[in-house]
Parts: C-alpha cells; sequence; structure tokens
C-alpha cells in the first residue's frame, strides 16, 4: 500500500473532494485524520473509512483560525507520533456570473485570503512538525482557471494562482528539510457540481447553463473531451503523496485531462 504507516491529515475532508481523497488515503494503508468545522459531516466520511476497513478519526478545526489549527497539528503529532501528509479541500466561496466591475473589493478579495491564510496555517503547522523528521507532503487542489481566461468567474483565477504561487515558496524553503509540496490542478468535477443551474453564463452568451450544459461546455475544453473524476483526483493525491512520487515537488500536476498544460 501507498501510505502505510503514515498519518495524513485531511482539511475540508467532509466534503465532496476532501472525502474522496480522504477514502483513497485510507485505502492505501493511511491513518486518515478528518478536518474541518462541520462534525457530522466530518464522521459520515469516516464512518464509511471504517466500514471499509481503514482507520479515520475527526476533529473539529477552524482553518481559518491559527490557535484551532496549531492546536490540532500539535495533538495530532504527539497522540499519532507524526504528521507525514496534509491535503487542503476547503473551499472559500467565490463569487461567479457578476463582472469585476460591478463586485465590492471584499467579494473579490475575501476568497483569495480566506484560501491563503488556510494554506499558510496548515502548512506552517504541519511543517512545524515535518521538519525534525526530515520528510512530509503537504499538497492542495487548484484548478485550470489559474491558466485559462473566462470572464465573470470573479477571484477564482487569481486565486488558483495565488495558491500555486505559495505552494512554490514553501518547496522551494521546505525542500531542504526533505518535504515536498504541490498543487494538484483540476478540471471542475461533475461529482461535485451541484444543483440543476441556471449557472452563469461565463461569456458565452447562453444567459445561463444548466448543469449538463455547464459540464460540456467544460469538458469540450478538455484534450480527452471529459472531465476528471472524483476518483481520478484522489488516486493522483494518494501516488502523489506516497514516497513512489519522492523526487517530485514545486510542481503543478495537471489533473485535468489536457485542458491545459505547463
Amino acid at each position: 500500500m501507498l501510505l502505510e504507516n503514515k498519518t495524513a491529515v485531511v482539511y475540508g475532508g467532509g466534503g465532496t473532494i476532501g472525502g474522496a481523497v480522504a477514502r483513497a488515503f485510507a485505502r492505501e494503508g493511511a491513518r486518515v485524520c478528518l478536518a474541518g468545522r462541520t462534525e457530522a459531516s466530518l464522521e459520515k466520511v469516516a464512518q464509511e473509512i471504517r466500514a471499509a476497513g481503514g482507520e479515520a478519526q475527526t476533529a473539529q478545526v477552524d482553518a481559518l483560525d491559527e490557535r484551532s489549527v496549531d492546536d490540532h497539528a500539535d495533538a495530532l503529532a504527539l497522540s499519532a507520533g507524526s504528521i507525514d501528509v496534509t491535503f487542503n479541500a476547503i473551499g472559500s466561496g467565490d463569487i461567479h456570473g457578476i463582472p469585476v466591475l460591478q463586485m465590492p473589493f471584499g467579494d473579490f478579495v475575501q476568497p483569495i485570503d480566506d484560501a491563503i491564510r488556510s494554506h499558510f496555517l496548515i502548512a506552517r503547522a504541519a511543517s512545524r512538525h515535518m521538519v525534525p523528521r526530515g520528510s512530509g507532503a503537504i499538497l492542495t487542489i487548484t484548478a485550470t482557471t489559474a491558466r485559462q481566461v473566462i470572464p465573470e468567474v470573479g477571484c477564482t483565477g487569481v486565486r488558483f494562482d495565488a495558491i500555486e504561487s505559495f505552494c512554490l515558496q514553501l518547496a522551494c524553503e521546505l525542500g531542504p528539510s526533505g518535504i515536498r509540496v504541490m498543487a494538484l490542478r483540476t478540471t471542475g468535477i461533475p461529482e461535485a457540481v451541484r444543483g440543476a443551474g441556471p449557472f452563469p453564463d461565463y461569456g458565452t452568451g447562453r444567459g445561463g447553463m444548466t448543469r449538463d450544459e455547464l459540464i460540456d461546455w467544460n469538458q469540450n475544453k478538455t484534450m480527452l473531451k471529459r472531465l476528471t473524476s472524483l476518483v481520478e483526483l484522489a488516486n493522483v493525491a494518494a501516488f502523489m503523496a506516497s514516497d513512489q512520487a519522492s523526487a517530485v515537488t514545486g510542481s503543478v500536476v495537471n489533473v485535468n485531462c489536457g485542458a491545459v498544460r505547463d
């Protein structure tokens, strides 16, 4: 198993993406800690992992609160003996469908601020325990919006671009201590698209799209003419977190069916 005897923390582990990554980590032998603000959703995923024979615990953690993140990391490292992997799957509440010129500044900048704050706090707290051991993997998710030009997506492209730049800075500083940092850049994930619409038309002139139209519009932008699935994203996350990917750091891994490339 790829992650046997490793302790992995999934922040936002009760969500669609975080839950899928947590299940993959557990399947590969990791002791998984699901961290987030909503105990019920975290426990639901934890129960599914345990039912499948995996090991999972939950913790209520506010990833925007410095004390909450630090205290949890300290307690987990003490009880588990290590923190080997972190995965940040926390959403940021971006607002779509409004031109930037019509957006209040607060609506534009708040998701960026929340994203960078959570990534900074999580990475700092975990790396303080990884550095003395000389190993660790810090992962997160971004999307093709970081490299595409799409109108009326608010701060989304800026937010993902900022996260990717932050990962590069972390990789540079933490690499000499044996810690790897990566972002997984995906497409929109069909299983995570909620509701029937209408969704914004993102400059298509359609006047709003249904869920199926939005998925079709996105998948036509990819080389494979389909979108990344939850299973595919989770499988790549497990591999990149493992020692099989020990030479990979400072990378944005394109898990996006050929939508963009670097």
